[in-house]
């Protein structure tokens, strides 16, 4: 895939992995965040709204009446009677329940279209075909015909920015924009973190798919000041901030969701059989998932800023209690960082993360609760094989 046209735009600075051929900054990243955040409101005395190219992200699309009840049967998330025009968010599972990929998924009522970073969509889209069968779907991979953009709205029924949803594609009528339900726990599903209001309530995060072809005008648009643009590191803090995990950053071969609180979104609990779904639900009824994540607060006094991957430890520990796996500088709150811990670390324990450059102190805010899981004196029913849900 060609870098995109986005890149040509004054100040462009191109993201590096996992996020190569799309810009991780404009020129100054935190006035990109603070404009992003505004919602569908924007860059101060412009009066535009803010998108986000993420044109390197990958698009399939699955058609044919058995296509959601296929998806349903293979994915942890119940989208069997998805409506026409609704989104949700689903994730392909390892038999031993390890995530494998995470799936952004729109319906328009002939068509799935499955969003996907960028890395996910080969491989994704060959195990669809192998899984297939003598099923009535049709899979293609169409990342060379759609670009997705990114935006940020200001709540659920905000419509997308004028210059963006000119050149939105249409599928059966509807409008392909996925919206995150990542504010609500959905239908289904459990929140594991503890608290009165959670950070993602008013993270309202739209995709829209444009025609490939398209870019060059939206690119025009902020040219003309008829649209504003952010950069990748803009949304990633927002994200971080709304402690919302992402396959790219905060999975590795071990992951169960429940580590993530990824059961919030992208996880039925009473759905029929899926491939993996032993797993979830015994560590949800019976368990305790073995890491959790957490938000660091990190210390920004020495400038220093880890990267994904260092360490993270208790204060005067030995060995690592877990790792960073997505860092930022947020336009209010300063450096902040996910990362993924051992559950035994205690939840007040004060911690540093070792960097190239030295320890950097951090409080860990708890997101996943060391005693998410099991529930005493409430141990749900196994839904038994081939059990339909709605």
């Amino acid at each position: 895939m060609t870098a995109s046209p986005f890149l040509d735009l004054p100040g462009a600075v191109a993201a590096s992995v996992p996020d190569e051929g799309i810009a991780a900054h404009y020129g100054n990243p935190i006035v990109e965040q603070r404009m992003l955040a505004g919602g569908s409101g924007a860059p101060v005395g412009s009066g535009a709204s803010v998108v986000v190219d993420l044109s390197n992200r990958g698009v399939i699309s699955v058609s044919g009446p058995d296509r959601l009840s296929w998806l349903d049967s293979v994915t942890s998330q119940s989208i069997r009677e998805l409506a026409p025009g609704a989104s949700a968010e689903t994730l392909l599972l390892s038999a031993n329940g390890r995530i494998e990929h995470a799936i952004r998924l729109f319906d328009d009522g002939e068509t799935a279209w499955l969003l996907v970073d960028a890395a996910e969509t080969a491989p994704l889209e060959q195990w669809l075909q192998r899984m297939r069968f003598m099923l009535r779907v049709e899979i293609a991979d169409r990342s060379d015909e759609f670009a997705t953009i990114g935006w940020l709205a200001d709540g659920p029924d905000t419509a997308a920015p004028a210059a963006l949803a000119a050149l939105a594609h249409t599928g059966n009528g509807h409008p392909l924009t996925w919206a995150d339900p990542w504010p609500e726990v959905v239908a289904g599903g459990v929140q594991y973190a503890v608290v009165d209001e959670h950070p993602g309530a008013s993270w309202f995060w739209r995709e829209t798919l444009v025609p490939r072809s398209a870019l060059p005008q939206l690119v025009e648009a902020v040219r003309s000041g008829e649209l504003g643009v952010a950069g990748l590191l803009a949304a990633e803090a927002l994200r971080i901030a709304a402690w919302r995990p992402r396959l790219s950053t905060e999975v590795d071969e071990r992951s169960i969701p429940h580590e993530l609180d990824w059961m919030r979104s992208a996880v039925h609990l009473s759905k029929g059989c899926y491939r993996g779904q032993e797993t979830v639900a015994k560590v949800h009824n019976l368990g305790h998932p073995p890491r959790r994540l957490v938000l660091l607060n990190l210390d920004g006094s020495d400038a220093v800023l880890p990267v994904a991957g260092d360490e993270v430890f208790a204060s005067g520990a030995e060995d690592a209690a877990g790792h960073v796996t997505s860092v930022a500088i947020h336009h209010e709150w300063g450096p902040i960082a996910l990362a993924v811990v051992k559950r035994q670390l205690p939840v007040d324990a004060p911690v540093v993360v070792r960097t190239a450059d030295g320890d950097v102190a951090a409080t860990a805010e708890e997101i996943v609760s060391p005693e998410a899981g099991a529930t005493v004196g409430r141990v749900p029913r196994l839904p038994r094989l081939g059990a339909r849900s709605r």
